[in-house]
């Protein structure tokens, strides 16, 4: 399955935020969406989720055998970096809801605690209502939602963020171990976790859509050849074939 991204342009009064971009993400892999503040990463993410309407462009999934369909509502999994809980519910009623609303399309169906257990939420705080948690485990509630509708595309923006470094870890192995039937794009400020997580990189910059080669270069050579990308260092490049070998090799020999 693939999702493709045509000619997306959007703007907010005279700001050009998408300027006509296109892409197609594969399932499979985990796809780092990078991006200096501003760049529009969460308004494309909005784009894809119908929160928000382009002026322009088509969003819509192709399976393997080329048929093509729009998105609906129940094919994309979204985790916001600012959660939101139902304030009136417990963490075991929140699940609870959320089993009995979508029981038709959740496939190996578990129970309520083995769901709790995969995210590592102490049994204590399992029924105390959700209002009172922490950011890092609201944001592990919404994550939890996701692996339970099991949708076939996530849209992660800094789902990781808030969480201690053990539960992020966790989190970051059940990304991996769930990749192979979906297309998750994770945004994401955080270099070192975009580029040892994520199976590509796709960089937002200017407006475009821009997928990155890591070619021969080393991890920290990677990551500096992005940044000085996002710096301007190469001028409007469309991808990064069009930087050349030899500014490359600075990167490399700097």
């Amino acid at each position: 399955m693939k999702l493709v991204l045509e000619e997306i342009f959007k703007k907010f009064d005279d700001k050009v935020v998408i300027a006509d971009t296109g892409f197609t993400f594969e399932s499979g892999k985990i796809y780092g969406l990078l991006g200096r503040n501003g760049a529009g990463k969460t308004t494309l993410f909005n784009i894809i989720n119908d929160d928000i309407k382009a002026e322009h462009g088509k969003v819509y999934l192709t399976d393997d055998e080329g048929n093509t369909r729009k998105l609906d509502i129940e094919d994309i999994g979204y985790v916001i970096s600012a959660p939101v809980v139902p304030n009136f519910l417990t963490g075991r009623e929140m699940l609870k809801f959320f089993i009995e609303i979508n029981q038709k399309r959740i496939k190996d169906l578990k129970t309520i605690d083995e769901y709790f257990d995969m995210v590592s939420i102490d049994e204590a705080d399992r029924d105390r209502l959700a209002k009172d948690y922490s950011h890092g485990m609201k944001n592990k509630m919404m994550m939890l939602l996701n692996f339970i509708s099991n949708p076939d595309v996530w849209l992660l923006d800094e789902p990781l963020t808030s969480l201690d470094v053990v539960v992020a870890d966790e989190m970051k192995q059940l990304l991996r171990t769930m990749k192979g039937d979906h297309i998750m794009i994770l945004s994401t400020h955080i270099m070192e976790l975009a580029t040892s997580l994520c199976d590509e990189i796709v960089l937002l910059k200017d407006g475009k859509l821009l997928p990155l080669d890591k070619g021969g270069m080393t991890k920290e050579e990677f990551e500096k050849f992005i940044i000085n990308i996002l710096k301007g260092e190469y001028g409007n490049v469309e991808n990064s074939e069009e930087v050349s070998n030899e500014e490359k090799e600075e990167v490399i020999n700097d």
